[in-house]
């Protein structure tokens, strides 16, 4: 999962970094408020960690801005320094949907961050099949149906077409598409990516008829909206 950590102190920063990377996860760190805002603006993440006082732009300020312009689901873990309830309880009502206290500790951040990943993003496993309306996912096999009947997919286009589906109605920025179709392979060039977009298009037929548009997000990367059949 891709996590965007936001803390003024370095130290700390380092060692929540370095903690969610040994636990699996692609870490993006931030020391300024407003760095983060603007990447924000940019780039797609799973979970947000947040430092509750930063000088030049507060955890408060940035999680109304992803509540109102990004997603109400978007899990944010916060971190605050001050145990006293009214601070934690104007946290929670703020939008973030878990608090830690510092210091932090190592296995319950990680404890932490892996059930709200859990709890936002369902898992699936390998053995079973994932269906969207009229879309069939086996996992295991890496095969797609439409309408019960085959379709032919190269590995690459199956992973793109499993993540743009469990991202339903999401944008996905360009880079959070490439570490997750192409994490080996970083530097693939741009056109790359455009043409497996469009082979997917083609290939499970994502029109309105099949309740499915697949469209491009300004300088940003690509959505999957599910639409009223026409």
């Amino acid at each position: 999962m891709r996590i965007a950590i936001l803390d003024d102190d370095q130290n700390l920063l380092d060692l929540t970094v370095a903690t969610l990377t040994d636990a699996g996860h692609v870490c993006h760190p931030f020391s300024s408020g407003k760095a983060m805002l603007h990447q924000l603006h940019r780039e797609s993440y799973d979970l947000l960690v947040l430092d509750w006082q930063v000088p030049d732009l507060s955890g408060t300020e940035i999680l109304h801005w992803v509540r109102e312009k990004l997603s109400k689901s978007l899990p944010v873990l916060f971190m605050t320094s001050r145990s006293g309830e009214d601070d934690i309880v104007a946290g929670l009502a703020a939008g973030a949907d878990d608090y830690m206290i510092k210091p932090i500790r190592r296995a319950e951040l990680i404890a932490r961050v892996n059930a709200l990943l859990r709890r936002a993003y369902p898992t699936q496993t390998a053995n079973e099949l994932i269906t969207f309306g009229c879309y069939e996912f086996d996992v295991r096999a890496s095969r797609a149906k439409l309408n019960n009947e085959p379709i032919e997919l190269t590995q690459k286009e199956f992973d793109l077409a499993l993540v743009l589906f469990q991202n339903l109605g999401r944008p996905l920025s360009r880079a959070y598409i490439l570490e997750a179709v192409w994490s080996r392979d970083i530097e693939i060039p741009s056109r790359t990516m455009d043409t497996h977009i469009s082979r997917v298009r083609s290939k499970l037929d994502l029109r309105p008829e099949n309740g499915y548009r697949l469209a491009p997000v300004y300088s940003y990367g690509y959505r999957l909206e599910q639409i009223s059949k026409e």
